[in-house]
């Protein structure tokens, strides 16, 4: 079956990439890509590595990456937009109307602000355009109950973990609170399963963030849940998310 990935990053050789010479974590585009044929993954939204790591490179990568999946048939973008950086906004207004840009990226623990101090100020941003934001995983509870607040956006709470992941979809009064499983967190024993059990997967969608798609993917198809289940994650969410986009 196909795959949609939802959660993934590049490097591309900028100083400010604090893993550039760590052998065991680069991943440029050409190899990505190449893994991506592989394993039969159609598409792979992305954000560089170098956005969600300095506050001060977020604007000049966001165009990096623009550009990038302009030119390229299987890669989308995630805008990331750090709320103390208004430029991040405005490309985010302008970005949000191409069809290669899924949404926009948040990532407070790394770029060092307080999620909460700026959560309804992105929020009313993202309502606003009816966006799709992916967000690290930071206060989930209490970010999430603030999504109560804005019906016309969608929360992607990613690197699904924790029962607070869960929880979060549980209590989410507009159904339009989702997870991923990208990172290591989807290899602890029973995380997906639980999850399908308790929230159904339809609130589930592939990612990867770069820690071996060939791994990531065989957690979902060797899981024990359902192969209806398991197409929700791998493909069919991801496609009524951004339906006329993937």
């Amino acid at each position: 079956m196909r795959v949609h990935d939802i959660h993934s990053h590049y490097n591309h050789d900028v100083p400010i990439e604090t893993q550039e010479d760590n052998i065991l974590y680069k991943c440029h585009i050409s190899p990505l890509e190449k893994e991506r044929q592989r394993l039969n993954i159609v598409s792979m939204a992305v954000c560089s590595f170098a956005s969600v790591i300095n506050p001060n490179a977020v604007f000049e990568e966001n165009e990096h990456c623009h550009n990038l999946v302009e030119n390229d048939p299987f890669l989308y973008q995630w805008v990331v937009v750090d709320p103390r950086d208004k430029r991040t906004y405005k490309q985010a207004e302008e970005m949000i109307h191409s069809p290669k840009c899924l949404g926009i990226k948040l990532h407070s623990v790394m770029l060092g602000y307080d999620i909460m101090e700026y959560a309804d100020e992105i929020f009313d941003f993202a309502n606003k355009y009816h966006m799709v934001v992916l967000m690290h995983p930071d206060h989930i509870l209490e970010v999430a109950e603030k999504v109560d607040n804005y019906p016309d956006m969608k929360l992607i709470i990613a690197h699904l973990g924790s029962i607070e992941h869960i929880e979060a979809i549980k209590r989410a009064k507009n159904h339009n609170v989702y997870t991923d499983t990208s990172g290591i967190a989807s290899s602890k024993n029973n995380i997906i399963e639980h999850a399908v059990k308790q929230v159904g997967s339809e609130y589930i969608l592939f990612g990867t963030d770069t820690y071996s798609a060939a791994f990531q993917l065989g957690r979902i198809i060797f899981a024990n849940i359902s192969e209806s289940d398991k197409e929700n994650i791998l493909y069919k969410n991801a496609e009524k998310l951004f339906k006329g986009k993937l």
